[in-house]
């Protein structure tokens, strides 16, 4: 490990996360070394990590490097690895712009979600195709306090149990996660959204993330509550052959979320670089202890 590690700090709809560009996969990054890295006091502080490494030269994506030059192996908060997720693929893709790896116009992003299609526009927004969505069946409950409410089951590449709300304070604050049953149906946790209406085809959310606790905005999250809002809604674009498109609001910002009648979803939305700077390795390897 090198005496200094490179760093950037970037954010979609303020879900905020540390990037660390490593083409060549050398460092070893621990889960104590990420939850070091994103602690928001002792740490640069963020939500997860955005770990920047060409697709040849990771286990996990050289199957995909064909495919995608580069691979985001993004880690949770906590250290833990998730499959997806989709704020942080834009703000991986404006970090390729910004370091000169892409430009404007289409490129692809590896993920241990599979190969996501990402457009980056001229206006600053950035689109990326999330994929389909899967709906398990049966039937879930997640809870607060006293409170319960039936939730739709959608999977993104990763878990999400969406549950629609009279108010989001009803959420309560989100620091632990939400109980839910039955257990089976999430048995490496889940991501919970609570989602209110504000309009015809607009929504807004609260989201506890499996492994960070609630963030400001949630890319898989807001693509799950879109979906389970059209089939609230008697849309199936599969069904219909028309696009479903929901504004989704959520506490760091906007995003538009459109399902197509493939069953492709896009999400767009903004992603910016706010800073860059140094680690000094030693204190990454004492706090990760």
């Amino acid at each position: 490990m090198s005496t200094r590690i490179a760093f950037l700090k970037g954010h979609g709809t303020e879900n905020d996360f540390v990037i660390v560009p490593d083409p060549e996969n050398a460092l070893d990054l621990s889960p104590a070394a990420v939850a070091a890295l994103c602690d928001r006091r002792a740490g640069i502080g963020a939500d997860g990590v955005l770990h920047v490494v060409r697709s040849a030269a990771h286990p996990e994506a050289k199957a995909m490097a064909a495919e995608a030059e580069w691979f985001m192996d993004y880690r949770n908060g906590d250290g833990s690895v998730a499959e997806m997720c989709g704020n942080g693929v834009r703000v991986f893709a404006r970090y390729l712009q910004h370091a000169g790896h892409v430009a404007e116009g289409d490129t692809a992003v590896a993920t241990r979600g599979g190969v996501k299609t990402v457009h980056i526009a001229k206006n600053g927004d950035v689109t990326v195709g999330m994929g389909s969505a899967l709906l398990p069946e049966g039937d879930v409950t997640v809870s607060v306090g006293e409170r319960s409410w039936p939730a739709r089951n959608v999977n993104m590449g990763n878990p999400h149990a969406v549950a629609f709300v009279d108010d989001l304070a009803h959420a309560g604050d989100l620091l632990a996660p939400p109980p839910f049953s039955p257990a089976a149906a999430y048995p490496d946790g889940v991501n919970v959204e609570f989602v209110v209406d504000r309009g015809p085809g607009h929504v807004a959310l609260r989201v506890h993330e499996r492994g960070s606790g609630e963030t400001r905005s949630c890319g898989t999250g807001a693509c799950a509550v879109a979906v389970a809002a059209a089939r609230r809604d008697g849309a199936d674009p599969a069904v219909t052959g028309i696009p479903a498109t929901y504004t989704v609001d959520v506490p760091g910002g906007r995003l538009l979320i459109t399902e197509r009648p493939d069953g492709e979803i896009e999400m767009t939305g903004p992603a910016v670089i706010v800073a860059e700077g140094e680690v000094d390795a030693e204190w990454l390897e004492n706090a990760a202890r």
